[in-house]
């Protein structure tokens, strides 16, 4: 039987680094509650009957399965991560979308919200509404900078 997750919550992150863009990026997840954890990238299918949940405490060294959405920058440049998520009116489960981009939120949330319209016309369906986590930094001279944003499944 394979694992299907119960429960998921969305966060987000972002930081700067002088050292570098891994450092900044491993800040961002700590900012986002996630930095003590072995993530593993999955892909974008909310099950049936998955309910979202508030951001939780997770124990150290943890497995944690993840739509992860992540952005890295130097200088100068304004960068942005995102996530957008949506049920389906049909009540089958549901999709997230990530995206990340050189430029701002606001543009991101374009593509997201363009992402999930071809997510729904490639399958045939409508969603209830549509949610979104994006963040966006400009990064400072002489400085690196990450963002992120994730959906975190829970068993």
């Amino acid at each position: 039987m394979l694992p299907i997750p119960k429960k998921f919550f969305v966060t987000s992150g972002k930081a700067v680094s002088r050292v570098s863009d891994l450092n900044a990026f491993d800040e961002a997840l700590i900012n986002a509650g996630i930095g003590e954890q072995n993530l593993v990238y999955v892909s974008s299918v909310l099950p049936n009957g998955v309910k979202q949940s508030r951001r939780m405490l997770l124990p150290m060294g943890g497995i944690t399965h993840c739509v992860l959405a992540q952005q890295r920058g130097g200088e100068g440049e304004m960068i942005s991560a995102g996530i957008a998520y949506g049920f389906r009116d049909d009540g089958y489960g549901g999709y997230v979308a990530e995206g990340h981009m050189m430029g701002t939120g606001k543009a991101l949330r374009e593509v997201l919200e363009w992402k999930m319209a071809e997510m729904a016309k490639l399958r045939g369906i409508k969603f209830k509404s549509l949610d979104y986590k994006i963040e966006e930094i400009s990064v400072p001279m002489d400085h690196y900078g990450a963002c992120l944003a994730a959906l975190v499944f829970l068993f």
